[in-house]
């Protein structure tokens, strides 16, 4: 059993004020003894981070502390030559392990911001895939996770309010694809729409269907999860999609 949780924030005057709002919320889900956490994209006051082992480093120490894997969201990384759009994740030892790029940029980062080309799967409480947003559009970075051995997706995401519902349905539509669950996190504030979701599969008479857990506010929220139950109903999916040509 896993126990996976989300925050979903708001908007905040700093930086500062942010970070260390989110710390009370992760001790909480901690002492829950929730295994992984997960925050937006872009939820801080400047999209961006300049010093990432400065600014999270109550972060990471709250990760060792509870044995817990945060992705605190997904940020701009720049370089000299261009920019990305990246999620880290901090592993239960208190040290970052890898990072998630953004694979498909949307709209205007179109500009500006180099595409990912790899769909990465970590292994810590669970091996898990995460997808930033946008990528949720398209079915094969949840297809490629899944079949690299993803047990559940992950998403770090900002949603303008009137994108709420169609996003809700691509995440329900890339959980029922590939048999897997999925916990997809929002900010909510003026302009976006928060309603992050969590969606479980459970299965009646050999019908598959979506299970829906909603958050408002800021607020936070964790489900456990058996991920064995799903592995069989997957392999059976890709078995048949192998059999096209």
């Amino acid at each position: 059993m896993v126990k996976i949780g989300l925050i979903q924030t708001i908007s905040y005057n700093s930086n500062q004020e942010g970070i260390s709002r989110i710390s009370k919320k992760l001790r909480n889900l901690g002492k829950k003894e929730t295994d992984i956490v997960c925050l937006p994209e872009q939820w801080l006051k400047n999209n961006e981070i300049t010093d990432f082992e400065s600014e999270f480093s109550e972060f990471k120490k709250l990760a060792k502390d509870f044995s817990m894997t945060i992705i605190p969201g997904a940020f701009y990384k720049l370089s000299r030559k261009y920019a990305s759009i990246i999620a880290p994740v901090i592993g239960p030892e208190g040290e970052v392990v890898g990072f998630q790029e953004k694979i498909h940029p949307f709209d205007y980062e179109r500009e500006n911001v180099k595409p990912g080309i790899e769909a990465k799967i970590f292994d810590t409480a669970c091996k898990f895939g995460v997808i930033i947003c946008y990528d949720m559009v398209f079915p094969n970075v949840a297809n490629m996770l899944a079949k690299k051995g993803a047990q559940v997706l992950i998403s770090p995401s900002r949603i303008v309010r009137r994108g709420i519902n169609p996003w809700h349905m691509y995440v329900q539509v890339r959980a029922l694809e590939n048999r897997i669950p999925i916990l997809a996190t929002n900010v909510e504030n003026h302009r976006f729409g928060g309603n992050s979701i969590i969606v479980d599969l459970c299965e009646n008479n050999k019908v598959m269907t979506t299970k829906v857990t909603k958050l408002n506010g800021e607020s936070e929220t964790a489900r456990q999860f058996d991920l064995k139950k799903y592995e069989q109903s997957r392999k059976n999916r890709f078995s048949d999609l192998n059999k096209f040509h």
